[in-house]
């Protein structure tokens, strides 16, 4: 399964309805404005559009709304002729052109300038558009889909979206749920995202049934693209014959973590127990150190007796728990 079908694994009542709605807007060429939380899969989904139309066979082309300055996003859209400005050599089609036959996918959109929006505006109103420099106006079969990361309603009331362009834009629109509501799906992609990495590595690591509930609990800010980090950095922290830990989530998910050249950090969540937070931190002490007891306890501060004490406390621990798993 490759990264396009990410978006797909769930079997929460959002995630079905999200892909009702891909279902019944792929075979058209109406315009999709996607909105979500940064993270939350707006790409893929957009992708999956593509790939499930008349167009699937044409390309696909993204650009971040956002990412580049007023003075240059004309051109990428665009493009521009030979001479129109200081370093135009040659004469460049745009992404509005190259991706005549497919889909432009338009990231961030409401990050436009207003300039921008109102050019914008007219291409999809005509579907004709100049590059930059140019004179003959050109005509091309493009179908696009728009994703924002904030409410698209609230943007117009601020004055950062233009109404007529949301109209435009939002011909069927597509919200996306956070992570934090679709239940067991963050278990299932967790189990994905492990599957993946383990298949790459020949390994056979697994969630222990602690690490499964931190997962239900924590409300992901960063939703599927952080999931994804904390799996995978998860794995990394883990010994091949260890289950992976709660302690490995939260140090991986967490926003808050400030990490130096030679130093990490972990985040415990409001609500831990004291014990959970030594645990946590000795658990990512003793990762941080490769295992090295004697580094991780002259690190804590404890004498080797004491770390083995509380390291036979945890491992019982654990026992107990896989064994009522």
């Amino acid at each position: 399964m490759n990264d396009m079908a990410n978006w797909m694994v769930g079997g929460s009542a959002a995630m079905q309805a999200i892909r009702d709605l891909v279902d019944k807007v792929a075979p058209t060429d109406a315009t999709v404005l996607i909105s979500g939380e940064s993270g939350s899969g707006k790409e893929l989904v957009a992708q999956a559009i593509h790939a499930r139309s008349a167009r699937g066979s044409g390309p696909f082309l993204g650009i971040n709304c956002g990412a580049l300055p007023p003075t240059l996003i004309e051109s990428e859209l665009f493009g521009f002729e030979r001479g129109s400005f200081t370093g135009a050599g040659r004469s460049h089609a745009g992404m509005v052109e190259r991706a005549s036959g497919g889909t432009l996918f338009l990231d961030e959109v409401t990050e436009m300038s207003a300039d921008m929006q109102t050019r914008l505006l007219r291409f999809l109103e005509t579907r004709c558009f100049f590059r930059v420099g140019g004179t003959q106006e050109i005509r091309t079969d493009v179908r696009v889909v728009a994703a924002t990361n904030r409410s698209p309603v609230q943007a117009v009331r601020d004055g950062s979206l233009r109404e007529d362009l949301l109209y435009r834009l939002a011909v069927f629109p597509i919200a996306l749920a956070p992570l934090r509501e679709r239940g067991d799906d963050v278990v299932l992609l967790a189990e994905h995202f492990l599957n993946e990495i383990n298949a790459r590595n020949d390994t056979a690591k697994v969630f222990s049934s602690g690490a499964r509930q931190t997962l239900r609990e924590y409300r992901w800010p960063g939703n599927v693209r952080e999931l994804k980090n904390a799996v995978e950095r998860a794995y990394i922290l883990c010994e091949h014959e260890l289950k992976l830990q709660p302690m490995n989530l939260h140090a991986a998910a967490s926003t808050d973590v400030v990490s130096h050249e030679d130093t990490d950090g972990i985040c415990v969540p409001i609500g831990s127990s004291l014990a959970e937070a030594e645990q946590w931190l000795i658990e990512a002490t003793l990762a941080h150190w490769a295992g090295n007891k004697n580094r991780a306890a002259k690190t804590l501060g404890c004498s080797l007796k004491t770390l083995y004490n509380k390291l036979a406390i945890y491992g019982q621990q654990h026992q107990g728990m896989e064994t009522h798993a």
